[in-house]
């Protein structure tokens, strides 16, 4: 054959070839594309199942919000199931690993830390002792939620994309682990508990007396509290020297990234209106829980429809917790509404531990407690890993709790959520209540991770109290919020307050009540609480302020509109003590102080605005100064746990530093600066350098460009090329922390609601992501463009689209 001939031979074989690859790859795309497809959920038609009473409905709106609709909550209990098990279980299975300590299991080693930091509580053995204190109706109520998430799971044409993903197939749901994700929020709210007495122990230990009062203040003038106009503790003197660590210069790292391993993520706001303040005369509660942002959302909406014991037809409508049991977490069922945000109540102590010397043959293989001389008990623990051998970890416990080791000392980690009395399914209590005494009264018995609740009737009253365990203590609170000694201190807690004995407020004078995670009360009852990370207070005073100014007919509008609040209130300050300290002479021959300088006058609108370069600057100002005089501490600190820093220590560091600029004294003032204008010039300058270290120039170093959203799936940490279609859009936020509107890259107002009781109607909500976790649903982002721009929607689902019927 000629060589030409040959040649056009090869020319069309390998088009031949081309045309086959390439439809190759089309078909797998398609078959991957009709893959993915088959695991979307079944939003119409009818399935049939033994376990119901009667016929029920899931009736979606456009948005995908149910309305579901039957004859009694167990036969609701299982529909929640199968919509939460088709819609959401991935999210699901993370949150019962995530308690359990079993990601390693899905993602492989790099999850062993968690898994093993988790595990040390061993919740899964836990969970068999809670379910078998359950009543048979509770136990029913639960089984029958597991047997609906696993039939949504069955019913999927495919598993769920996630699974496909990774290659791993989805286990079984238990009874068990929605207990588990109930600890998961225990672990979300609290876990800030362990690595914050660390520190305070780190510093309670190279701090003299006066050095401790003035460091780590139990109150400052932000503070807001429900049960007075303001504290009452007197200035804490500034001590007559500082403690040797303050301010070492040669202990900051030439890069770090200020504020970032320290993000203001305080969270939630809740606040109610009595019905004298209101224009209907009902009362009005508002409700924004502030949690870490990815997709899917964390919360699920829906409303639900039954008719009570008497027979009355009842509708509960608000966000339950996929995983949990199916239960309305926040909402309003037409006679009281409630909300919530984490309390900061002390339920976790930490008791150091003496091991027996080997020459101590009396007490070989025991440690020292409080309360005496203990063997512990040994369990160990199998953590599957993908890829590799499983791991073994050994956890020892001990009456007060398991042991954890810290640097080179022992604790017991004695934490309320390990009692078998921390969980249980008095919320159904609080779903069905009338009263505002009805529902404090539930609210005290729930079982869930202690909480501030504020709550509001139909007729106008309001009340607020504190739902969830709350430990008895020998001691105030005051004084377990460092660690305890193994010897010469009485046992931590011994059991929970009463529900009767839980700390309440019902209808104060002003006809308002809000509470956003700082300090709630004023006198004695305080320490019934403790303090377990309290918020500085700016963002209860601003939220309380607004609220106020809304006058004797605020309507659900103005309320809903208070949570939008991203006035710099806070931030203010920090920008005048910048301002005051670049003076003519110090920004002359500084051609970047001088740009500092006018944006810091004319780029400020007084808010966290996307476009405000000088509230970035500002903020960070404040940041680079905690850097520089706390970095080294935080150094020495993290060898005990990666978390325990100064602003875990106390989140009133910012004020006591605050005080040291405003006063200067001498004494206190940092190595190596001739001045307290020398440091807050250091601080200018290193926050010069931190915003524009990517090549942004200063003047373009806008705060939308640092609060710019990152929400999306956590496939997407693994697999940063999927973030397209499993992620938001990169969104510019206003907003920030120590004012209303907390807002970040990744943590933020996980849903807004406002609601008066009996006018649900009314009622306005948005949340950051859809109802579905699924990328190619309808649902997935839907909702989240309003939440951007803080655009209200109807908390009620609208008219019917889509109806799935279950029958017997």
């Amino acid at each position: 054959m000629p060589r030409a001939e040959r040649g056009r031979g090869w020319v069309r074989w390998s088009r031949r070839l081309l045309v086959l690859i390439i439809g190759l790859l089309v078909l797998a795309a398609l078959g991957a594309w009709l893959t993915l497809r088959a695991s979307l959920p079944q939003l119409e038609g009818t399935r049939h199942s033994p376990l119901l009473s009667a016929p029920v409905t899931v009736a979606r709106d456009a948005d995908g919000v149910p309305v579901i609709s039957g004859a009694n909550r167990l036969d609701l209990a299982y529909a929640t199931g199968f919509v939460h098990g088709q819609e959401r279980f991935f999210q699901m299975d993370l949150l019962r690993r995530s308690a359990a300590g079993e990601l390693a299991e899905l993602f492989g080693p790099r999850a062993l830390p968690l898994d093993r930091a988790h595990r040390l509580h061993r919740f899964r053995a836990r969970a068999a002792e809670v379910l078998a204190r359950m009543t048979p109706l509770e136990r029913s109520f639960i089984d029958r939620y597991a047997a609906g998430v696993n039939d949504g799971l069955e019913a999927l044409a495919a598993r769920p994309f996630e699974y496909l993903l990774n290659g791993a197939a989805p286990l079984p749901w238990t009874a068990a682990d929605s207990l588990l994700v109930v600890w998961a929020m225990y672990f979300d709210l609290q876990g800030n508990q362990e690595p914050r007495e660390l520190a305070r122990g780190w510093l309670a230990g190279h701090l003299d007396p006066a050095q401790r009062a003035f460091l780590l203040p139990e109150g400052s003038r932000w503070d807001a509290p429900l049960d007075a106009p303001a504290l009452s503790l007197a200035p804490v003197p500034i001590p007559a020297t500082a403690p040797a660590w303050w301010g070492h210069k040669d202990a900051v790292p030439a890069r770090q990234l200020a504020g970032v391993g320290f993000t203001d993520s305080v969270g939630s706001n809740n606040y109610a209106l009595a019905g004298s303040r209101t224009a209907s005369g009902a009362a009005i509660v508002s409700d924004d829980m502030h949690l870490g942002l990815q997709l899917p959302n964390i919360w699920y909406r829906l409303a639900l429809r039954f008719p009570d014991e008497r027979g009355v037809q009842r509708r509960v409508a608000g966000v339950s917790l996929p995983g949990a049991p199916p239960l309305v977490i926040v909402g309003s069922n037409g006679h009281v509404a409630w909300a919530f945000t984490n309390s900061y109540a002390d339920t976790l102590d930490l008791v150091r531990l003496s091991e027996a010397v080997q020459e101590d043959r009396a007490h070989v293989g025991q440690v020292r407690t409080p309360i005496g001389w203990e063997t512990p008990a040994r369990h160990v623990e199998t953590i599957l890993v993908k890829g590799q051998a499983a791991d073994r970890l050994v956890v020892r416990e001990t009456s007060l709790g398991p042991i954890r080791a810290a640097g080179a000392d022992l604790y017991a980690v004695h934490w309320v959520a390990h009692s078998p009395d921390a969980l249980n399914l008095n919320h159904l209590k609080l779903e069905a209540a009338v009263t505002l005494d009805d529902a404090l009264a539930a609210a005290a018995a729930d079982g869930i991770p202690a909480q501030n609740i504020v709550i509001g009737d139909a007729r106008g009253n309001i009340g607020w109290t504190v739902a969830g365990a709350l430990p008895r203590r020998s001691q105030g609170g005051s004084a377990v919020s460092f660690p305890l000694a193994a010897e010469g201190t009485p046992p931590t807690w011994d059991g929970f307050l009463a529900p009767g004995e839980h700390p309440r407020v019902v209808n104060p004078a002003g006809g308002q009540l809000v509470t956003a995670n700082s300090r709630q009360l004023a006198g004695a009852e305080a320490e019934v609480l403790g303090d377990a990370g309290f918020d500085l207070g700016a963002r209860t005073r601003q939220l309380g302020e607004h609220l106020a100014q809304l006058g004797p007919k605020a309507d659900v509008p103005a309320v809903f509109e208070a949570a939008l609040d991203d006035r710099a209130l806070y931030i203010s300050g920090w920008r005048e003590r910048a301002l005051a300290a670049l003076d003519d002479a110090a920004v002359a021959g500084h051609p970047q102080r001088l740009a500092f300088r006018r944006l810091l006058q004319a780029s400020w609108d007084g808010h966290a605005s996307v476009g405000s370069v000088g509230y970035r600057l500002a903020q960070q100002f404040r940041w680079s100064l905690h850097d520089l005089l706390f970095a080294g501490v935080n150094a020495e600190m993290k060898t005990l746990d990666p978390r325990a820093t100064v602003p875990a220590a106390t989140t009133r560091w910012s004020d006591v530093v605050a005080r040291l600029l405003d006063e200067r004294p001498a004494a206190w003032l940092p190595a190596g600066y001739a001045s307290w204008q020398d440091l807050e010039l250091a601080a200018v300058d290193r926050t010069i350098a931190e915003v524009t270290r990517d090549g942004v120039p200063l003047a373009q170093a806008t705060w939308g460009r640092k609060n710019t959203a990152a929400i999306a799936h956590p496939f997407t940490m693994a697999m940063p090329f999927l973030a397209r279609w499993l992620g938001a859009p990169p969104d510019a936020l206003p907003g920030d922390a120590n004012m209303p509107r907390v807002a970040g890259p990744r943590f933020g107002q996980s849903e807004r609601l406002t609601v008066s009781p009996g006018r649900e109607e009314e009622g306005l909500f948005d949340m950051p992501g859809g109802q579905s976790g699924h990328p190619l649903s309808p649902f997935f982002l839907k909702g989240h463009e309003d939440w951007v721009q803080g655009r209200a929607r109807p908390l009620l689902p609208g008219k019917a689209e889509y109806t799935l019927t279950f029958s017997k």
